[in-house]
């Protein structure tokens, strides 16, 4: 098969005949572009195609599931996507519209060997991509994408004979009742649901109702236009919503679930809107407490508390801090056998007795509501009361060109490691170490820290800061961190900020 071309113009001849696939899209874990801009509907099968010949290279039975996001192009690309893989000699089982994780799960329930899910996951529309995987309940990684890249952009595609395609049905009612058990809640609890208006609606109002939740409903209505905001709840807008929607009916937390349902973010019953590594502490006390001497991947942009909350240290937990990405995550859990990842995103990765391994919004739901169940004469602000008290910003994204981040971090952590070796500040506190996983993490001496690190899906960087004394301490520390991080004249404005 010849090279897609890296781009061509909507409404020609050329666009509708000739695969169109821009390089940028094939990133760490996923595959993500702008649609029709970056790829068209050729590209997407040309990927299907190189998909299809990967599996095959990888030695694995060709038979994949295959599912899409509620967005109105999803069905398109998985169609486009699927005729690939079938031109790849693969068996397409079609689960048919589903959230991510209901997508890993079917590799469970089918006994299928590879996953492909098209979403943009938060991305707002006009995105879409695709997260696969062929080892359960594991994602392609770097080396994946690497490949997978170079046999579509190289044209190393193979067609072979054998593809087959089946409409799967049930597998969404499998997943609910995988998630739900026969567990009840013993304790009366009203809980916001909030999705956004994206395909976790079809999902997370019947999982709490099944499990006993009192539900307050906020946009569950399906609709692929997200007429109040994109559903992504580590956005700050829809946040704020949950904390206004939390104060108005008395709730006593708040869920929010973002576009492919693998993540969840929380608000107390105070209308306190909690940064899902804050909730990722209260949740691992809890569970060390059930499952002593655990072990918790937490990624870099997460709180230090992992490692210096005094609770978790009396129950023997370990924490292990990672790359963020959610394939990078599922890896790490899996590798050292972790009981739970913990991601500031709003991934949390239940494995071993809680769960199979993979992210998954929906069943973390459940085990909040577990944990609220096991609590009963504590509400959620109380639980995040007695967390020691640290000042976080939210997750900020400055905007630096797919083609330029990666060559401009570079640089940055060059910087920063030489301002840790030659005794360097950030808000007036020295650096004792710079961590260089992934980005680097600026550690200072009294257990603050800043994190700059380049966005994995997006034409951004990613900036976090924490200061365990003050939130004018979190300000100087970003204030120092962004300054160094201007010197680059290819970063731009933040998406938001403090």
């Amino acid at each position: 098969m010849s090279s897609p071309r890296p781009d061509c113009k909507p409404n020609t001849w050329e666009f509708l005949r000739d695969a169109m696939i821009a390089p940028t899209g094939f990133r760490e874990y996923d595959a993500r572009w702008k649609y029709p801009d970056d790829i068209n509907l050729p590209g997407i099968t040309a990927l299907g195609l190189g998909l299809g010949t990967q599996i095959h290279e990888a030695g694995i039975e060709p038979v994949i599931a295959v599912g899409n996001d509620y967005r109105d192009y999803s069905l398109a690309i998985k169609n486009a996507l699927t005729l690939g893989l079938m031109r790849a000699g693969v068996k397409v089982r079609d689960i048919g519209p589903a959230l991510s994780p209901m997508a890993y799960f079917s590799q469970f329930h089918l006994d299928a060997p590879a996953v492909a899910m098209v979403t943009a996951s938060h991305n707002p529309n006009g995105w879409t991509g695709v997260k696969m995987g062929f080892q359960r309940p594991l994602t392609h990684g770097p080396d994946e994408m690497s490949r997978l890249r170079d046999i579509v952009l190289g044209g190393e595609q193979v067609e072979r004979s054998g593809g087959a395609y089946e409409f799967i049905d049930g597998v969404r009612e499998a997943y609910i009742q995988d998630i739900v058990g026969d567990f009840k809640m013993t304790r009366k609890l009203r809980v916001v649901c909030a999705t956004g208006n994206g395909t976790a609606a079809a999902f997370a109002p019947e999982i709490l109702k099944r499990i006993g939740v009192d539900l307050i409903a906020r946009h569950n209505t399906l609709d692929y236009t997200f007429p109040n905001y994109n559903p992504n709840p580590e956005a700050m807008e829809m946040l704020h919503d949950l904390a206004v929607t939390v104060k108005e009916s008395g709730a006593d937390l708040a869920l929010g679930f973002d576009g492919d349902g693998d993540r969840c973010g929380v608000v107390d019953n105070e209308g306190t809107e909690i940064f899902a590594d804050k909730v990722g502490v209260i949740l691992a006390r809890d569970l060390s407490g059930i499952y002593p001497n655990a072990i918790f991947v937490a990624d870099v942009k997460s709180t230090g508390l992992f490692a210096g909350d005094p609770v978790l240290k009396a129950n023997g937990a370990r924490a292990d801090y990672w790359k963020t990405g959610h394939s990078h995550m599922k890896r790490r859990v899996h590798e050292l056998g972790a009981l739970a990842g913990f991601e500031k995103s709003g991934h949390y990765i239940m494995s071993g007795a809680l769960g199979r391994g993979y992210d998954c919004g929906m069943r973390v739901a459940v085990e909040l509501c577990k944990l609220m169940n096991r609590n009963p004469d504590k509400s959620m602000a109380d639980l995040r009361r007695a967390l020691p008290t640290t000042y976080s910003t939210p997750t900020m994204s400055p905007y630096c060109r797919d083609t330029e981040k990666y060559g401009v971090l570079k640089r940055l952590v060059a910087r920063l490691v030489d301002m840790g070796t030659s005794g360097g500040t950030l808000g007036g506190q020295p650096i004792s170490d710079v961590v260089t996983v992934n980005g680097a993490r600026v550690m200072l001496e009294n257990g603050g820290w800043g994190l700059v690190r380049a966005s994995s899906n997006t034409p951004n960087l990613v900036v976090v800061c924490e200061s365990p004394e003050s939130e004018a301490e979190m300000c100087a520390i970003f204030r120092d961190l962004d300054s160094i991080i201007r010197t680059e004249s290819a970063v731009g404005n933040y998406d938001q900020t403090i």
